[in-house]
């Protein structure tokens, strides 16, 4: 008894101090976020005025918020088609076949990741620059110098797709890395086999790798989305402040100009609850949509 007890005491000792940091920290902030969602509050001034769900009501009639909501989702979905599809097929590709100079492209493509966000928007903003930047002075080759340049973060018809190219840029090397690591570990016998039944190698990823690494795609996928959210509001902030015209919009940023910008701090949170409602529920479809059988080998 004193032995299963000290041991119970132990792992209290282990687990309290976690827990308290976790509340503190985690659980607390996100209880003040929900508490403020129902005030009409400045953010500096010390009346707050209880408005019940008003902030909710008016969040759902605001059309910029709506505009922010759907900019949030068009990057939220491609930047993760992209971003996987290529990532997955590098790492096979890197994985599977023998390809020289391996390890030095795993830096290569890692590289944008351990950049900072900041280091990343001023290269895409030299790369989208209209008058001398590098995609413009590729596409100058074939246009000819005297056509128009393209205003690609300027234009509100082509920024949110220069913020996608920005976006996955960004992320493909950190989730190769991941997929490699997982490839790495299928028996080379599982390849052989497949090759001795005739199978090519479009064949064997889609019957194969695909299928073995599945649980690791599936679980970077709600990482992902979370990601996204919060690197395209980094992204927007520091390249196109929401310009041109709330075009390039996001829902963290348009939180953030309504909290900390426009002293709408009540109105501020409740966007807040909403995002965080949304990034469970779709964390949890994600999830729920992609649940395989796992695989063992």
């Amino acid at each position: 008894m004193n032995s299963k007890a000290s041991k119970t005491r132990f792992a209290l000792i282990c687990v309290i101090p976690a827990t308290l940091l976790f509340a503190l920290f985690m659980l607390y902030p996100t209880f003040q976020v929900f508490r403020m969602s129902l005030y009409k509050w400045g953010g500096f001034s010390a009346k707050k005025t209880f408005v019940y769900f008003d902030n909710f009501v008016k969040l759902f009639n605001d059309t910029k918020f709506i505009r922010a909501f759907q900019n949030t989702i068009v990057l939220i979905v491609l930047v993760t088609i992209i971003t996987l599809a290529i990532a997955i097929l590098f790492a096979s590709i890197l994985s599977t076949e023998k390809v020289k100079g391996q390890n030095f492209f795993r830096v290569i493509f890692y590289i944008p990741n351990i950049l900072s966000i900041v280091v990343i928007s001023g290269i895409f903003s030299a790369i989208y620059d209209p008058n001398n930047g590098m995609l413009n002075s590729f596409l100058a080759i074939f246009k000819g110098e005297q056509a128009p340049p393209i205003l690609w973060l300027g234009d509100k018809h082509l920024v949110l797709y220069a913020l996608i190219g920005a976006l996955v840029w960004q992320a493909i090397g950190y989730y190769m890395v991941m997929y490699m690591a997982s490839m790495a570990n299928i028996p080379t016998s599982f390849y052989e086999a497949a090759d001795l039944d005739g199978a090519g190698k479009v064949k064997q990823f889609f019957a194969v790798t695909l299928p073995l690494v599945w649980n690791n795609i599936r679980t970077t996928l709600t990482f992902f989305i979370i990601s996204t959210i919060n690197l395209s509001f980094l992204l927007v902030q520091t390249m196109t402040s929401e310009g041109p015209n709330g075009a390039s919009s996001v829902v963290l940023s348009y939180m953030y100009g309504q909290a900390y910008t426009n002293s709408s701090y009540g109105y501020g949170m409740a966007i807040g609850v909403v995002i965080f409602i949304f990034s469970f529920v779709l964390s949890a479809v994600v999830s729920a949509v992609t649940k395989r059988d796992i695989l063992e080998y």
